[in-house]
């Protein structure tokens, strides 16, 4: 439940973050009329998201063969954590170059009468943010994390309502409020989170005989903390926590953490710089 939500939260906050950039800058170019334009943007990048939603599920679902559904799920997984690991650390980096690439595609639309142009700025934002969020959602649901989908929906619905909130009041009251740390916070947590699929992902493999498993169980601490009982099904959706992890799904956790938890170090610190 948490890991949907702090995905829905960040994704939200993102989408919802540049909708409201942009409707303040037409706020201050006096275009208030074309914000209906990106309204329509809005409401059809939802509606175009949930479609891709709709239609990944019934793909899914056409994959009779358990073997040819488990090769889709992997992949599922081995892509969200791809991808939130380009979230987590590349866009922070670019967070305030796309700001004003938006704002300079504003004054561009405006200049020339481009409605479409306008539409087309929003819809875009909202869907790329909404394709990220029914991924990693998938992903999670398909980790083998126990994640049961109204735990999961809750979380979702809940981090979106949150970050709507926010949104609104900080481009009401605080339209200059430093988002920069938030990002960068929520990114460690989010590579964290990518870690745990990617080693769900070599689980299946290793169940699917795709790869090796080496050795089967490294050590087993199931009697302590069972990643099957409540409290460890929360570490596992979180953290990747395993209690008997093969050497394999044990060493590609810990490095892909050290390896990007030291790339979001050097960034943080290069944008702590600037």
């Amino acid at each position: 439940m948490f890991a949907s939500f702090l995905i829905t939260f960040r994704e939200g906050l993102e989408a919802f973050l540049l909708v409201g950039i942009i409707l303040s800058y037409l706020s201050k170019l006096n275009a208030k009329a074309y914000a209906k334009y990106i309204y329509i943007g809005v409401v059809a990048g939802i509606i175009s998201s949930l479609v891709i939603a709709f239609i990944l599920q019934v793909a899914l679902s056409q994959f009779e063969n358990a073997r040819y559904q488990n090769y889709m799920m992997i992949f599922i997984l081995l892509f969200a954590s791809l991808i939130l690991t380009y979230m987590a650390i590349w866009m922070q980096k670019q967070a305030k170059a796309q700001t004003n690439r938006i704002k300079l595609n504003i004054e561009n639309n405006i200049s020339t009468g481009n409605l479409w142009g306008m539409i087309a700025l929003s819809y875009i934002a909202v869907l790329r943010e909404g394709v990220e969020t029914i991924l990693f959602f998938s992903a999670l649901l398909y980790s083998g994390q126990d994640i049961k989908l109204e735990n999961g929906l809750i979380g979702a619905f809940a981090g979106l309502l949150l970050s709507l909130i926010i949104v609104t009041l900080m481009v009401k009251w605080s339209k200059s409020m430093p988002i920069g740390k938030f990002f960068q916070w929520t990114g460690l947590l989010v590579i964290i989170i990518a870690a745990g699929l990617l080693s769900s992902a070599i689980n299946m493999m290793q169940a699917a005989n795709i790869i090796p498993i080496l050795i089967e169980q490294i050590y087993n601490i199931s009697h302590i903390l069972d990643d099957r009982a409540t409290f460890g099904i929360f570490l596992r959706a979180i953290f990747g926590y395993n209690s008997a992890p093969t050497l394999l799904q044990f060493i590609t956790w810990l490095a892909y953490l050290a390896i990007f938890i030291t790339i979001w170090k050097s960034s943080y610190a290069e944008t702590k710089k600037t």
